[in-house]
């Protein structure tokens, strides 16, 4: 590898920039991402599980260096790579699990070794009699899917040849049933996670088991000789992340973030969580420091929380967050969390400090610290564009969180430099004392403690008035739904606007969120009400799509000013339903001065 360093000085004071190449056409997430000694001979090579279109040319890439070492096609899209140890056998070489679909392929030596299957689920009782009957001919095609249809609709579990079925026009209902009423009905779930547990010792390169999480909202731990299953838990949603620590055949913690927003902890022994995180956006990244938890969530926050599900700090971002990873460099005993931001920054956080940053020229989908050749610290980036970026930890680096020092701050104790009394300052208190009531009081205390009642009570009369002000305006605001936040149970809606440009063409960004926990929304509009002899809008009406629960949905239209004599006006946004004309909530926007037209 050729080795530059950065120009920034904060970078090159931590990172040497090892490889960059923009046009790797590398598609993949964290969770696709490994680094290990797959032969034995000391030298990490990187593995990626490439997503490629999304449709195709899925496949499993191993880098040696920064050369393609070997590549295998996948059938399905990936959702995760781990390295595991099967046996206890010399050389200590690695076995590679890809998932992908509702299968484990394991590569043992580079090549196929192994696939494990994940258990169907049963099959909905009342599809199969429908399909049954059907082909001993007591019901018709008709009849047949109106039964699934009525399955669907109550929330049943249909099997994937029942929902294609109901997908079809009506024309093709009899050729589809006919080709297929014969083949036996399965359903089969999907692996939408994968880790690994190490099985009866903690060393690093001892005998480890496969933890997955399915999309039925369950947890298998997998024997890594025999592949079958030796644990199963269930969770009460869809789990997307999990971090796991302990011994199987000891005590073991398995954390589960899922996609109803909470995080649970599996414990051995156990068949469903006994404890419960409510995060407080949908999590977009998790890992599992030493007696912590960090989360990243959809509203740009940095979140921490104990094992026990107690909350101990949270850091804003200025940008998105688009993947988290671990930095555990084992040489230096520094563990903190790298966190990528939409806007290609990196971030490097020990607790809640920041301790380093550096910039990538396209938002960072993946990232991956360890062994990389042989080198201890290396950090492995893909972009969004397909980039693959390499970067090295200088040996140098030293990186400190700007920890304060427990207790008061340093200057509570510095003394303060009074200054003298003036003699404005003894008018004052002789006026005070002329104007308080209570003389008794007056006598028994210090004259520099003398406090006027009178301004007192003025001043308690004002903030009382203030208090009732605000109370009646409050009141006013969410009578007539003037607030951007909703008040109501039933419909709990949040509104943002901003305006962007200089003029006379603005751009106003309208983000709607869903801050209901479970309840989705739909059959909505989004109203602009404004001066048409000032502005005109390309938009004036949007319709609002349906509204998933915690994700912000963002909307834009274009405004057009009319006036080049620095006249401005505000602008309200109306969220209404479609079929009703009273606003569920609203804003109010200032707009700002237009710019004057420039001909050149």
């Amino acid at each position: 590898m050729a080795l530059s360093e950065s120009p920034s000085g904060e970078e090159s004071s931590y990172w040497l920039s090892a490889y960059r190449d923009p046009v790797a056409s590398l598609y993949t997430f964290t969770s696709c991402l490994g680094l290990a000694d797959l032969q034995a001979d000391g030298d990490h090579k990187l593995l990626v599980a490439d997503l490629g279109t999304g449709s195709y040319d899925m496949k499993l890439k191993v880098f040696k260096g920064t050369s393609l070492h070997m590549e295998s096609a996948i059938v399905d899209l990936p959702t995760g790579v781990c390295t595991f140890y099967m046996d206890e056998n010399e050389p200590r070489v690695p076995a590679v699990a890809v998932a992908s679909g509702p299968f484990i392929y394991i590569y043992k030596n580079l090549r196929p070794y192994f696939k494990f299957t994940v258990p169907p689920l049963p099959v909905n009782v009342k599809e199969k009699e429908a399909w049954d009957q059907y082909k001993e001919g007591i019901i018709d095609v008709t009849a047949m899917r109106e039964t699934l249809d009525a399955i669907d609709v109550s929330g049943g579990n249909l099997s994937v040849r029942s929902l294609r079925f109901l997908q079809l026009d009506p024309e093709d209902f009899e050729a589809f049933a006919n080709q297929y009423k014969h083949a036996p009905l399965k359903i089969q779930t999907v692996i939408t996670c994968i880790g690994t547990m190490k099985k009866t010792h903690s060393e690093d390169q001892s005998v480890s088991c496969l933890v997955l999480g399915t999309e039925a909202a369950e947890i298998f731990v997998l024997d890594p000789q025999a592949f079958t299953i030796l644990a199963k838990m269930s969770v009460p949603s869809v789990p997307v992340f999990l971090r796991i620590s302990g011994l199987f055949e000891v005590e073991f913690r398995i954390i589960v973030s899922c996609r109803d927003g909470n995080i649970y902890t599996l414990r051995k022994g156990g068949k469903s969580p006994k404890s419960c995180i409510e995060l407080t956006s949908q999590p977009v990244g998790l890992e599992k420091l030493e007696k912590s938890i960090a989360v990243g969530c959809m509203d740009r926050t940095l979140n921490c929380y104990t094992l026990k599900g107690k909350r101990l700090w949270s850091v804003t971002m200025p940008e998105d967050i688009m993947a988290m990873a671990l930095m555990d460099h084992k040489a230096k005993g520094f563990r903190a969390v790298l966190v990528s931001l939409a806007n290609g920054e990196v971030r490097l956080y020990k607790d809640r400090h920041l301790v380093n940053k550096f910039q990538e020229e396209d938002s960072v989908t993946a990232m991956k610290f360890g062994r990389f050749g042989r080198e201890e610290g290396a950090l492995i980036l893909t972009t969004k564009s397909g980039g693959l970026v390499v970067r090295l930890l200088k040996r140098t680096a030293e990186f400190e969180a700007k920890e304060q020092a427990p207790g008061p701050p340093a200057a509570q104790s510095t003394k303060l430099d009074v200054p003298k009394k003036t003699k404005v300052a003894v008018d004052q208190i002789h006026r005070e004392r002329e104007h308080a009531t209570g003389r008794a009081i007056i006598r028994t205390i210090p004259l520099r403690a003398v406090a006027s009642l009178a301004m007192h009570r003025a001043f308690q009369h004002d903030l009382y008035r203030l208090k009732l002000e605000t109370a009646r305006t409050y009141v006013k605001s969410v009578k007539t739904s003037l607030n951007p936040v909703s008040t109501s149970a039933t419909e709990p809606l949040r509104l943002h606007a901003k305006v962007h440009g200089i003029g006379p063409l603005f751009k106003m960004t309208v983000e709607i969120q869903n801050t209901s926990s479970s309840k989705s929304m739909m059959k909505l509009l989004l109203v602009f009400k404004y001066d048409v002899n000032l502005y005109s809008f390309s938009r004036p009406i949007i319709k609002v799509p349906f509204l998933v629960p915690s994700l912000p949905y963002s909307f834009e239209t274009l405004i057009h000013c009319y006036s080049d004599v620095g006249v401005a006006d505000s602008v309200k946004v109306f969220v209404v339903r479609e079929e009703s004309s009273v606003p569920l909530i609203s804003a109010t926007i200032s707009m700002p001065v237009s710019e004057s037209v420039v001909v050149v």
